[in-house]
């Protein structure tokens, strides 16, 4: 039970639990996170945050239910969709970061996928570097055409994954929990690999965006037209209906604990709301794991109908 409280059912690559990294270094790793998320809601809070709600709703809705489809990989590992990358194309890098850690938040404090005190470290790992590192990157060498331009985006996803596998081995070597020269070139080529299927879903979004609503890439598009946003939460909820068939092989950190033996110090979590994506009530089925990932889009898109609903009402009060 140890192992299948720490690591769930559908797991998810690169969320950290507890145990893993030492306190000061995770404690180093929520200062940097609530820094740079203080910093993000500072500057959409300038540029009107509200407006773009609806469609930071959708996103986290999307890489939420992208997240819970773990693919195969050689070696009888797995991984899945982190959507740094695409978050930062979609809605510029500010209202990205603050996609991805409430996606993250959300995991960590409904599902218990990732540790309270190192989530800190996920977020910055996941939400932060990804879309700033591979949105910085697709911004650099994005060109003019289409082909081009999700060709960038392609290869900003897959070193955005690096770029969190990199950033995980050094706190775990930092933590005393690995030795660096292992952990690195370990964790590096397990998401190499991983990385791969980051880049072709993150092409296929975009693809799929491009040709349903390029006005949305443009920035020009309409995000508070609500026939469009019920197709976006359509399209998440039909990514959900995927979950139960998700690999069950262990993500690439596990795997990597496995084979160099700290698996052992993860902790289990400190309570339990809808652990490894079931619903208790429906045991460990399909429709459990179906039902707890609809929990979690709810969730999600309601923190994001919230802000907007908040921000409005601070705007009105102000005029």
């Amino acid at each position: 039970m140890h192992l299948f409280a720490a690591f769930p059912l559908r797991p998810e690559a690169l969320h950290i639990p507890d145990g893993f990294l030492s306190v000061p270094v995770s404690i180093v790793f929520w200062l940097a996170s609530l820094a740079v998320i203080g910093l993000a809601v500072r500057r959409l809070d300038r540029t009107g945050i509200e407006q773009a709600t609806p469609l930071m709703g959708i996103m986290a809705a999307f890489i939420f239910a992208g997240q819970m489809i773990n693919f195969p990989i050689a070696g009888g590992t797995s991984g899945h969709l982190l959507g740094g990358v695409l978050a930062a194309v979609m809605l510029g890098p500010w209202a990205g970061i603050l996609v991805m850690t409430t996606v993250i938040g959300v995991q960590a404090l409904v599902f218990q996928d990732g540790g309270l005190l190192a989530l800190g470290a996920n977020v910055f790992n996941m939400g932060i570097l990804t879309v700033v590192v591979g949105g910085g990157l697709h911004g650099r060498l994005r060109g003019r055409s289409p082909g081009m331009q999700l060709a960038a985006a392609g290869f900003a996803a897959w070193v955005s994954v690096l770029a969190g596998a990199v950033a995980t081995a050094l706190q775990l070597w930092l933590s005393g929990t690995a030795d660096l020269g292992v952990v690195m070139p370990v964790m590096s080529g397990f998401h190499a690999v991983i990385g791969l299927g980051e880049a072709l879903i993150t092409i296929g979004a975009l693809s799929f965006i491009r040709r349903s609503r390029p006005d949305l890439l443009d920035g020009a598009g309409d995000i508070q037209a609500r026939g469009w946003i019920a197709s976006g939460l359509a399209v998440a909820g039909g990514v959900l209906l995927l979950a139960p068939l998700a690999s069950a092989f262990p993500d690439g950190l596990e795997r990597v604990a496995e084979d160099l033996g700290f698996i052992g110090a993860a902790q289990d979590p400190t309570f339990n709301l809808l652990p490894d994506y079931t619903v208790p009530a429906l045991g460990e089925t399909g429709l459990s794991t179906i039902a707890a990932g609809l929990a979690g889009i709810v969730v999600v898109v309601l923190l994001f109908y919230l802000a907007g609903r908040l921000r409005r009402g601070r705007s009105g009060s102000g005029s």
